[in-house]
């Protein structure tokens, strides 16, 4: 076989040299079914009596038959709630979620203080100014 025959992704040109296709390759995408149509596929497997028929079920909707056994799994362990696909990823850890919240609250009340003190210290250098008598801290302050 030679180079310019049974390859699909050049072109010969007229002058007898090969420019390659540009065509980009999109990236695969896992698919997602729903709770509904894992449920409905479920029944018309279950509803096949011939030899055969889950076969062309399965060609007909591009399915493995793995897809069967996993739903009829879930299907057994919790009906619509086995049926929904799971999130994935890392699970949230709520007592972290609480603690970043806790901190967050922390940072703002600190910046909140801050403000405070700064305005305490311009109202006193004020009533220097001014000559006002300074009022004396109660004990609990």
């Amino acid at each position: 076989m030679s180079h310019t025959q049974g390859n699909a992704s050049s072109t010969p040109t007229s002058a007898g040299q090969t420019v390659s296709d540009p065509e980009v390759v999109v990236k695969a995408q896992r698919r997602q079914f729903t709770a509904a149509y894992k449920h409905r596929i479920l029944q018309e497997a279950d509803a096949c009596a011939q030899p055969g028929e889950i076969g062309a079920l399965l060609r007909r909707e591009g399915l493995y038959s793995s897809h069967l056994n996993t739903w009829r799994h879930q299907r057994v362990r919790g009906e619509q709630q086995g049926l929904t696909p799971a999130k994935r990823g890392r699970k949230t850890d709520p007592q972290a979620a609480e603690n970043a919240r806790l901190q967050r609250e922390t940072e703002r009340l600190k910046a909140q203080l801050a403000r405070a003190e700064l305005i305490i210290e311009v109202q006193k250098k004020v009533s220097q100014l001014l000559g006002l008598p300074e009022i004396p801290r109660s004990e609990g302050q």
